[in-house]
């Protein structure tokens, strides 16, 4: 089997140290993720029997992504190393799939922001309405008031006479946190996505050098 020489070489150990970040960033996407899904917060804010579940949709895509792409970043290297036309084909397919997947993580971030949050809102306000009839709806608005230093849908509230001036309504409070956490797997979803343009570009270019290669001889 020949071997790629001269700038095709360089490409070559372009794309491995590529894939050893590409192993990083499926580490940092699988963190990120796994951290938004059991942040405390998180956790006791939408674990409730009725919360709302779409906020998880895009972590589960964070979660699986970020997986998939430290298992592909580990065989782009051995593809990159063996010169395999068939892994850095295998390769660029997998990035293309991931690729797809971050940029659904992200649009769906930014996209269903505003759905999302008015949908915890809605659950808090319904939660209100249940709180004189029965205990759930008691757990659920304390939950909220202790999580996000918050009282009722505006201020001052009848919930919290004791509250402090600074104490904010539950409605922006739960605008605010959720903002925070939707742009985060926005930007990181997005981010990824074009982080691994380049890899296919790489191995797309590595991939040709080596069927030139075999063509000559």
């Amino acid at each position: 089997m020949s071997k790629v020489q001269g700038g095709m070489k360089c490409v070559k150990y372009l794309l491995f140290v590529f894939n050893f970040i590409f192993w990083l960033c499926g580490s940092l996407v699988l963190a990120v993720g796994l951290w938004l899904m059991f942040d405390p917060k998180t956790d006791q804010l939408l674990n409730e029997e009725g919360a709302p579940e779409t906020f998880f949709i895009a972590v589960y895509i964070l979660i699986g992504a970020g997986g998939v792409m430290m298992l592909v970043g580990f065989f782009g290297c051995c593809g990159a190393v063996k010169e395999s036309q068939c892994l850095l084909a295998s390769f660029f397919a997998c990035l293309l799939v991931i690729f797809g997947a971050e940029v659904s993580a992200g649009v769906f971030g930014f996209m269903s922001k505003d759905k999302i949050i008015e949908d915890v809102q809605q659950f808090y306000s319904e939660s209100i309405s249940e709180n004189s009839e029965n205990s759930n709806g008691t757990t659920v608005v304390e939950m909220y008031h202790n999580v996000l230093n918050c009282c009722g849908v505006s201020m001052p509230s009848p919930l919290c006479p004791d509250a402090d001036e600074d104490t904010k309504d539950c409605l922006n409070a739960i605008m605010v946190f959720f903002n925070e956490k939707l742009y985060i797997i926005g930007y990181v979803g997005i981010g990824v996505a074009g982080v691994m343009v380049i890899g296919m570009i790489f191995s797309m270019v590595l991939c040709c050098a080596i069927r030139n290669n075999r063509e000559v001889i």
